[in-house]
């Protein structure tokens, strides 16, 4: 975690307005993200609805998703987003090995080929904003073109979600350990 305080508070509930603790409800878990973002109602609504899609709506599956989001939350250094998309992992039938896979990233030895598109396609993204040309076509090789689109989305949803998790410094819940590889 790269700011160790909250730069913007999030908001208890009872401090909310109806219409704010209506949307944040929208978001399902009373997680710290939708309570700081809560300080920005119209702002919470508009990302609860694409973030939905990415998490819900998408070709991709569910564990191909979850390895993009935590090499993406590895890559940007964002703590809150590693920790909270682990359990979300393990959840999608992630094993350990496949998250820690998501540290070490596409030079991960034994990965199947698909996975190893997926790492090197995110770690392109990161770096280069675009996916090369032999990695696209590795990524056709196993993904439909709508879950390569989807993969682009993701990763780039992802960096946003980790851009403002590590600028507004939003802490872990009471209670919860980051989870280290």
């Amino acid at each position: 975690m790269r700011v160790n305080k909250a730069r913007i508070q999030p908001l208890d509930p009872k401090d909310m307005s109806e219409d704010t603790r209506e949307i944040a409800a929208k978001a399902g878990k009373d997680l710290n993200i939708f309570r700081t973002m809560a300080n920005h109602p119209k702002m919470l609504k508009k990302f609860l609805v694409y973030g939905g899609y990415i998490l819900a709506g998408s070709t991709l599956p569910a564990r191909e998703r979850e390895l993009v989001i935590l090499r993406i939350g590895y890559l940007c250094q964002a703590g809150y987003e590693w920790t909270q998309h682990v359990r979300i992992a393990r959840e999608a039938g992630m094993s350990d090995e496949e998250i820690r896979s998501c540290v070490s990233g596409p030079q991960t030895p034994d990965l199947s080929a698909a996975d190893k598109a997926l790492l090197q396609a995110t770690d392109e993204l990161h770096h280069d904003q675009h996916i090369s040309d032999a990695t696209w076509a590795e990524l056709a090789k196993h993904f439909s073109e709508q879950q390569m689109m989807d993969m682009v989305m993701t990763a780039g949803q992802y960096t946003m979600v980790s851009m403002a998790l590590n600028s507004f410094g939003v802490q872990l819940e009471e209670g919860e350990v980051q989870w280290n590889v």
